[in-house]
């Protein structure tokens, strides 16, 4: 079955990176010339998505302004012969069909994708969460999930290793290699405390395709972690009854809830960016000297 819908959950508060967070939503952080949310929308719809629910909350209004027509802005930019201005500004509205919903109680991940269970229906869906841009040259990397639900027919992990100091900020996987970059995922443990409760270092990055069993699930799934619904609880049932799939995927990954990561994502970017990327090198080589 063709997948064709996307949520991406992006109603986060973004304490990580107050207090830039406390007014600006952190998914329209820009990277270079671009926030966030379109960097994400755009991976989504590079891989056949043709319907997207975006999930947020109060004070992020911006998201869908951004997604939206802008008269004014368009007529400046005509009237002004700004044609390449305006026919991006147009083409940021007609991506995709995208609508918008409220977790107007923050609850966790699994009671936000709960909330798309009308949208989503009786068909498997593809999850992009909304802090996470992955920056690959070859296939999207939602894609590489979407191939690999094509060919396996299970729910469909994106993973990453992560460091052993850093396992217990994430989840654990148990996974057996099936081949190359693909594993086969039989348990999971949300932010393991105890070296013995770690499964392996492989951990859940920011994609997911579900099948859309995840929310019957998901309604009897009790308040984990952090005292939230936890996606991962859910997942964990399909991983242990039916078995998942896990891929590592390609591509840079940057984490535009830290500080860090919206630093890393600037530079890199910026270093492929046709407009920035000379300049960008002789500072960064200006800067090497003095360090």
């Amino acid at each position: 079955m063709r997948i064709r819908k996307a949520i991406i959950p992006a109603a986060g508060f973004g304490t990580r990176v107050l207090p830039a967070t406390k007014t600006m939503p952190k998914e329209m952080f820009p990277i270079v010339d671009k926030p966030t949310i379109q960097y994400i929308v755009e991976e989504a719809v590079s891989s056949g998505i043709t319907d997207i629910l975006i999930i947020t909350n109060r004070g992020k209004g911006l998201m869908e302004d951004h997604f939206d027509y802008s008269p004014e802005l368009e007529a400046a930019l005509e009237k002004s012969g700004k044609d390449d201005m305006l026919a991006q500004v147009r083409e940021i509205a007609d991506l995709a069909n995208i609508t918008f919903i409220r977790q107007k109680e923050m609850k966790g991940l699994g009671h936000a994708v709960l909330k798309a269970k009308s949208f989503v229906g009786d068909e498997p869906f593809a999850v992009l969460f909304g802090d996470g841009v992955i920056d690959c040259d070859g296939t999207p990397a939602i894609k590489q999930l979407i191939d690999a639900y094509g060919e396996y027919g299970t729910g469909v992990l994106g993973v990453k290793k992560v460091a052993e100091e850093d396992i217990h900020k994430y989840g654990s996987l148990k996974v057996e290699r099936l081949h190359d970059n693909i594993f086969k995922c039989t348990d999971m443990v949300e932010k393991p405390k105890t070296k013995e409760e770690v499964l392996s270092l492989y951990s859940i990055t920011d994609r997911v395709v579900l099948p859309p069993e995840i929310f019957d699930i998901l309604e009897r799934t009790a308040p984990g972690a952090g005292g939230e619904i936890q996606l991962t609880d859910a997942m964990r049932e399909i991983a242990v009854t039916k078995g998942m799939t896990a891929v590592e995927m390609d591509g840079n990954r940057f984490d535009m809830g830290n500080k860090f990561g919206i630093l890393q994502a600037n530079i890199q970017m910026g270093l492929k960016h046709p407009e920035t990327k000379e300049q960008l090198k002789e500072y960064i080589k200006m800067l090497a000297k003095e360090l």
